[in-house]
C-alpha cells in the first residue's frame, strides 16, 4: 500500500536562527518581498504559527492584528486552523506589492478579530437539500461537486466526481441566494449554471490514468469545512474507493480558496492498494469547438469555450509543477496532464475558471495572461522574515 501524506506549504518563511521573546513588547514587524518582476495585486500573506510563536501563542492568533508600517490602516486578518485539531496553524491578510517590492508591516496583539457579514468574500458548504452537493465560491468564481444523493436521484441520475462550474458577475457571496430560489440556470444579473460538466473531469477533476484508460471515482461522500473566510476557505472531500486496473485507490481532495482569486489550490491525497505503478491524472472536459492551449514547460494546461447563448465564453485552466508532468493525453473527453510526484507528499495543483462576461476576464489572451501569472506567483511565493524590534 502507498499512502500519500497532505501537506501545505504556501509561502517561503525565514526565521533568524536566534530565537527570541519580545518580554513586554506589544509588538513585532515582518518584512514581506515580492522576489518577481511584475505585481502582485490581492495577494494573500501567510503568517505561519512557526514563526509568530516567538512572540504569539497559537491560542492568540485570532488576537494579531496587522498593519502596514507607517500606515494607520488595519489589514483584515484571519486565523486559520489547517487540520481541524483546534489549534490555530496561521493567520492570513490580503495585500498588494509592486514588482521587486519589500512591504513592512507591524504585528500587535489586541482584542479578538471579529469579521462583519460584509468582509466575508469566500464561503463554501455541504448542501444537503440539492442532492449532497458541496458549493464554493469566493467574490469571483463559484463551483461545485455532486455528492452521494445524486447517483440516485430519480429524475437525473449523475455520477461525476469533475468540478462544475458557476459563473459570477457581482462579487456578492451568492451560493445561499441561488439554491434558495432554485432559478440558477438563468441569468438574473448575477450569472448562473451554464457549464455542462455531466461525468467528464470538468474544470481540474482528477482520476487515475493507465494503459491508456481514465478511472474515475463516484461522487464524494463526505466534507468537512476547517476555515471559512473571511479571506480564505478550506475543505476536504472524502471520495470512495474505486478500482483502477489491478489497483483500488481512495482520495481526499484538500481545496483552499482564498478571496479575489481565480484558481483553488487543491492537494489530492491519494492511496493505492495494489499495483504500485499507477500514474495519476488531472484535466479539463473538452467541449466541441474548445480552444486548447497546453505549455508543458510552464505546467499551463487550459480551454476557452463557448458556452449556449447568450451566456458568452468560459475558460478552465490547470496550473502543476511541470517537474511532475509525464504527458498530455486526451480520453473519454477530456485534456489531462497525466502527473506523478517525484516523492511522498500530496497531488497539488492548481484549477481555474473565468467568465468573459465576469468583468476582469474579457478575452482568452487576458485569461491566458492571468494563468501565466497564476504559475509564476506560485513558483516564487512572498519572502517573509521576522524583523528584530
Amino acid at each position: 500500500m502507498m499512502h500519500i501524506p497532505s501537506t501545505s506549504i504556501l509561502a517561503a518563511v525565514l526565521i533568524p536562527a536566534a530565537s527570541f521573546l519580545l518580554a513586554g513588547e506589544p509588538s513585532f514587524r515582518v518584512n514581506v518581498t515580492n522576489q518577481l518582476d511584475r505585481a502582485r495585486p490581492a495577494e494573500t500573506v501567510e503568517l505561519p504559527v512557526a514563526l509568530l510563536r516567538a512572540a504569539f501563542r497559537a491560542e492568540d492568533l485570532p488576537r494579531v492584528h496587522v498593519t502596514a508600517a507607517g500606515g494607520a490602516h488595519e489589514e483584515l486578518t484571519q486565523a486559520v486552523d489547517l487540520d481541524g485539531d483546534g489549534a490555530f496553524d496561521q493567520v492570513v491578510f490580503q495585500t498588494g506589492f509592486e514588482p521587486r517590492a519589500t512591504r513592512t508591516f507591524v504585528l500587535t496583539l489586541g482584542g479578538r478579530t471579529t469579521p462583519r457579514k460584509e468582509d466575508f468574500r469566500v464561503y463554501g458548504r455541504f448542501v444537503r437539500e440539492r442532492f449532497d452537493d458541496f458549493a464554493w465560491e469566493n467574490d469571483r468564481v463559484a463551483h461545485r461537486v455532486y455528492g452521494l444523493a445524486l447517483e440516485t436521484w430519480e429524475k437525473e441520475p449523475l455520477t461525476s466526481s469533475g468540478i462544475d462550474v458557476w459563473v459570477k458577475r457581482t462579487q456578492a457571496l451568492v451560493v445561499n441566494d441561488w439554491y434558495m430560489v432554485d432559478d440558477y440556470h438563468q441569468d438574473h444579473g448575477e450569472g448562473g449554471d451554464f457549464y455542462s460538466v455531466g461525468p467528464s473531469r470538468g474544470c481540474g477533476g482528477t482520476g487515475v490514468f493507465k494503459d491508456g484508460h481514465l478511472f474515475v471515482s463516484r461522487n464524494f461522500r463526505s466534507s468537512r469545512v476547517l476555515a471559512n473566510g473571511p479571506i480564505r476557505l478550506v475543505f476536504e472531500l472524502q471520495y470512495p474507493p474505486w478500482v483502477a486496473g489491478a489497483a483500488q485507490v481512495s482520495e481526499t481532495k484538500r481545496v483552499v480558496l482564498d478571496a479575489s482569486s481565480h484558481f483553488n489550490r487543491i492537494e489530492s491525497v491519494v492511496t493505492v492498494n495494489g499495483s504500485n505503478d499507477t500514474t495519476w491524472a488531472v484535466g479539463i472536459k473538452k467541449a466541441k469547438g474548445a480552444e486548447i492551449r497546453s505549455a508543458r514547460e510552464l505546467g499551463i494546461l487550459r480551454t476557452w469555450e463557448s458556452l449556449k447563448e447568450p451566456n458568452g465564453s468560459l475558460g478552465c485552466a490547470i496550473v502543476i509543477d511541470p517537474a511532475h508532468i509525464r504527458s498530455l493525453a486526451e480520453v473519454d473527453g477530456n485534456v489531462l496532464f497525466v502527473v506523478a510526484p517525484d516523492g511522498p507528499g500530496p497531488i497539488t495543483y492548481f484549477a481555474g475558471s473565468a467568465w468573459d462576461r465576469g468583468g476582469d476576464v474579457s478575452s482568452v489572451a487576458i485569461w491566458d495572461n492571468m494563468i501565466e501569472d497564476q504559475a509564476h506567483r506560485w513558483r516564487s511565493p512572498l519572502k517573509i522574515e521576522l524583523v528584530t524590534p
